[in-house]
């Protein structure tokens, strides 16, 4: 399995919402939730209409870790689940697809996300993860605060969490070259 990256521009991000917003608007709320939820794909993708309805949190059992997580929705995201999901039944996966009742795969979630970023024009290799791998990125760039990551993320260093979210050695050696004592 290759490793993804986030998405690192906010431009970047901004274009390929763009690109979203004119295919689907399953697929756009799926990146734009992606990118600010932090949620594993497998967790995404598990949502139903109720799991969001009139609510402020998100509360799951994630699938990888077997842990209660709580997550706070802010009103812009809650605007655009409100107005997504308001002809859906509340037993209605949040991302259905549409093939049958059933909810959309990794598989498909991938094939979504890799193909608007090729569409986008980007280069690096992108997938699922790369919307929990953004969020995580951004969030960092944001706060700079590694060991609140690294809690939201459950890993167990912040080694980890900084090579998780692409912190590579192009950053290390931008902020080296502007060290001097």
């Amino acid at each position: 399995m290759q490793t993804v990256e986030p998405i690192r521009k906010i431009s970047d991000i901004e274009k390929v919402k763009s690109l979203l917003k004119l295919k689907k608007e399953r697929d756009y709320l799926l990146f734009v939730m992606g990118i600010n939820c932090g949620l594993r794909i497998s967790d995404l993708l598990k949502l139903k209409v109720s799991d969001v309805k009139n609510k402020t949190y998100i509360e799951i059992v994630e699938q990888k870790t077997g842990k209660k997580r709580r997550l706070l929705l802010r009103e812009n995201l809650i605007k655009l689940i409100n107005n997504y999901i308001k002809d859906k039944s509340e037993e209605q996966w949040l991302f259905k697809s549409q093939k049958g009742s059933k909810a959309v795969t990794r598989v498909q979630a991938y094939r979504i996300i890799n193909s608007v970023c090729k569409k986008a024009g980007f280069e690096e290799n992108f997938g699922t993860h790369t919307l929990r791998k953004t969020f995580g990125y951004h969030l960092y760039q944001m706060t700079k605060d590694v060991a609140l990551l690294q809690n939201i993320f459950n890993h167990s260093s912040p080694s980890i969490t900084m090579r998780y979210i692409g912190v590579n050695q192009d950053m290390i050696d931008l902020e080296l070259q502007r060290f001097f004592l």
